[in-house]
């Protein structure tokens, strides 16, 4: 049995930013390290995730910013977890009890119209590239959680273009997700490096955009691709919000879940899913636990409020597939994508 779990998406260095401006230290050691352990999760891929109040005008700073805090926690916290740039960095620190930490952009805003700035973010340990949010930048469309009134979307703009050529020069893995789906099919036709999906389920089994089809499954799967299961409960089980037409105003409403399942099992079907249509080598984990950044109100939308509450989701995985199968998803699948980094 493997002892690799990797959570392929997680804003955790938003959450650092936002407590050490409020006088935080240690945050990650104080916050998040009993949780991650208490659901064995020891590598993590971290987003550079810059919110709607700092774009564009403070986007690099902001980035810049929760690098910095970073490396600031790493010195408040030694030997606790460390920034890792390979697959190998990464087996070295889970082996010396340390969480094993990767850096991706989620939206390339910090970069401007400067595709030469993604050397710089690479040389301090960014290593995955999603190109957008759910929201429109230089490089491209990001699909909506929900529909909205919106105009003429697009693919990938000739900013977008030569990014992919500098991700590719650069050796780093391209993520998908939150990527409109002519934008894939743009990515598919010109990007010729490793491509994933970090935190996106399937759109057979819950309609929202956010979600691949089995067609953008089966391309992913076969470019060696691994894509990530979401923890968002919209994402998951169809909601009654979900139609075409509903204002992106309105918050999607839960659906009844089935008597006697637990919270999770939405999620493993989505799992048997994707086996179904890619086969074994192409799931992970890809949770998105971000009930810190929502309100109040509106927390119950994940399956897991926090780590704590992924542990028997662990369990379940391991119960329901094969030990080859639950060790990939949990993990080894991940692992296998984050070789090919240079």
């Amino acid at each position: 049995m493997s002892s690799i779990i990797v959570d392929a998406h997680y804003d955790l260095l938003m959450d650092v930013f936002r407590l050490r401006r409020k006088g935080e230290t240690r945050v990650i050691e104080r916050f998040y390290l009993d949780d991650l352990r208490a659901a064995g999760v020891n590598v993590l891929i971290c987003s550079l995730f810059v919110s709607n109040d700092y774009v564009p005008e403070m986007a690099l700073r902001v980035a810049l910013t929760q690098i910095a805090y970073l490396h600031t926690e790493m010195r408040e916290s030694p030997g606790l977890f460390a920034l890792c740039r390979t697959a190998g960095e990464a087996r070295r620190a889970v082996h010396e009890g340390r969480l094993a930490l990767f850096l991706s952009f989620e939206g390339v805003d910090p970069l401007g119209y400067e595709p030469q700035l993604l050397s710089v973010f690479y040389e301090l340990g960014v290593r995955l590239v999603g190109l957008v949010w759910s929201r429109r930048n230089a490089a491209a469309d990001g699909c909506h959680f929900r529909p909205l009134e919106e105009g003429v979307v697009g693919g990938l703009t000739p900013f977008g273009v030569t990014l992919l050529k500098e991700i590719e020069r650069l050796g780093m893995i391209l993520d998908v997700s939150h990527l409109n789906d002519v934008g894939l099919e743009d990515v598919f036709r010109f990007f010729k490096g490793p491509v994933i999906a970090s935190h996106s389920n399937c759109r057979a089994l819950c309609g929202v955009a956010r979600n691949l089809t089995d067609a953008q499954i089966a391309a992913l799967a076969a470019r060696g691709g691994v894509m990530g299961l979401n923890n968002m409960m919209h994402f998951v089980y169809p909601g009654e919000d979900d139609r075409p037409g509903a204002p992106e105003a309105v918050a999607p409403k839960l659906p009844p879940l089935p008597e006697g399942r637990p919270r999770y099992a939405g999620l493993l079907d989505h799992a048997r899913h994707i086996l179904e249509v890619a086969g074994e080598d192409h799931v992970g984990l890809g949770l998105d636990l971000c009930e810190f950044a929502l309100p109040e109100e509106a927390r119950i939308k994940s399956v897991f409020p926090s780590y704590r509450h992924v542990a028997p989701f662990i369990e379940a995985v391991r119960r329901e597939f094969s030990p080859s199968a639950a060790n990939k998803l949990l993990g080894e699948n991940w692992m296998r994508v984050l070789e090919k980094l240079p």
